[in-house]
């Protein structure tokens, strides 16, 4: 099988790439494929910007997909390139995937969906529901996500059988969730605070995000020291509300003034 490149827009005169769905290091291990994008806002090589992650809150500033190798400039690339397809040539990017996902090499497998980026928009959100609704049987999909309020309106009334998901903590939306009734994720500093919250550790495995008993599923940060420092003590949910706190405070200086501030 292989994956036609973009016939127009900045990646047109990209190498051909054989498949769509890639694995990682670690989701390597566990036999787990993945459907990257770049995390976070950037710009595509024409100077178009882009925000892959517009739920994203706190986390922004922490994401180890901004640092190390997801930066190499052919990882980068080929990351943009998945989101260019999903923003500017959706159609052929669903049929891309819908073809791909029935190789035999995906049968009994799990995908997920983004270990780095997000659902931009609702219109690949919906793209993402038909593949999983005509996939081959033998096949799941899980994710983990911020899109809070796409997902309650997207996916919650009617999700597919095949797709499981995990709210992620450190976002913009955080503040709709119920924490003691939805599954989420919390990035801690280490494995003793996780615990000692209530939190079930996933380091064995990444599928316990959607696969374990308790619903509050507890990640340790990833052990790189810049974002180690920038994290400190907290967690990323408790990040967050700081960072909601002084957004309102902020709001309301405005507002004493007369001042209108976009949210």
């Amino acid at each position: 099988m292989s994956t036609p490149i973009p016939s127009e827009g900045p990646f047109a005169n990209a190498p051909k790439r054989r498949w769509l769905l890639t694995q990682n290091r670690q989701l390597r291990a566990e036999g787990i494929f993945n459907f990257p994008l770049p995390a976070w806002a950037g710009r595509f090589p024409d100077g178009t910007t882009y925000n892959a992650c517009p739920e994203a809150g706190a986390c922004a500033k922490l994401c180890y997909a901004r640092v190390g190798t997801y930066r190499w400039p052919v990882v980068l690339a080929a990351h943009e390139r998945n989101l260019w397809m999903t923003k500017y040539a959706l159609a052929d990017w669903e049929a891309q995937m819908a073809e791909e996902i029935r190789h035999k090499r995906y049968l009994g497998k799990w995908i997920r969906l983004h270990d780095s980026g997000d659902f931009h928009s609702d219109a690949y959100l919906a793209a993402w529901l038909r593949i999983m609704r005509n996939a081959p049987e033998g096949i799941w999909f899980y994710c983990y996500t911020k899109s809070v309020s796409r997902f309650r309106r997207m996916v919650e009334p009617n999700p597919p059988e095949n797709f499981l998901w995990c709210y992620s903590l450190g976002g913009i939306e955080d503040h709709l969730l119920d924490l003691e009734a939805d599954r989420h994720a919390d990035v801690f500093p280490g494995v003793d605070g996780l615990e000692a919250a209530g939190y079930s550790d996933q380091t064995e495995s990444d599928l316990l995000s959607v696969l374990s008993e308790s619903h509050k599923v507890g990640i340790p940060a990833n052990r790189i020291p810049m974002l180690l420092k920038r994290q400190g003590d907290l967690r990323f949910s408790e990040l967050q509300r700081a960072l909601d706190k002084k957004l309102a405070e902020k709001r309301q200086r405005a507002a004493a003034n007369g001042l209108d501030l976009a949210s």
